[in-house]
């Protein structure tokens, strides 16, 4: 298996979970002495959840749009 068929969702997933997670816990709980710590550590949860979900749903994602684009599109 191609390394970057793994580190890219890998990459994706972190990026994505971390924004998500901060933007989350702001509008929760408001920025506050605590913010960075409960953020990191919702990230790591979010990032445990995001990267198998991510390696699950790419294939079908891949699928959707090659069957709204028509079978002669190419991803």
């Amino acid at each position: 298996m191609n390394i970057s068929r793994i580190l890219f969702p890998l990459i994706l997933s972190g990026m994505m979970s971390w924004l998500i997670s901060g933007m989350s816990t702001f509008k929760a709980l408001g920025f506050n002495h605590h913010f960075f710590s409960l953020w990191m550590s919702a990230w790591l949860v979010s990032w445990v959840l995001a990267f198998p979900s991510v390696m699950l749903c790419a294939p079908l994602a891949q699928k959707l749009v090659k069957l709204i684009l028509g079978k002669s599109s190419t991803l």
